[in-house]
């Protein structure tokens, strides 16, 4: 809804034990890893012991990527 984006993917994977995910889109990029909604998933996913990475420069898209681990620490 805020990316404006024409497309979107999401991948998925299990690898090492961790349950990896992908999604992707092509809208106008600039999302704020600070902000409320993506400040959120990455505190779920620190709490799971995952991590969760943004990468959406101005212009160019959203990627973000979540690391899950399968078993509790």
């Amino acid at each position: 809804k805020h990316s404006h984006a024409g497309r979107a993917e999401v991948k998925a994977a299990v690898r090492d034990g961790m349950l990896h995910i992908e999604v992707c889109d092509d809208g106008v990029g600039g999302a704020d890893p600070g902000g409320h909604g993506l400040l959120g998933i990455g505190d779920r996913a620190a709490a799971l012991g995952g991590r969760l990475t943004i990468d959406s420069p101005a212009g160019a898209g959203t990627r973000v990527t979540a690391a899950l681990p399968l078993t509790a620490d």
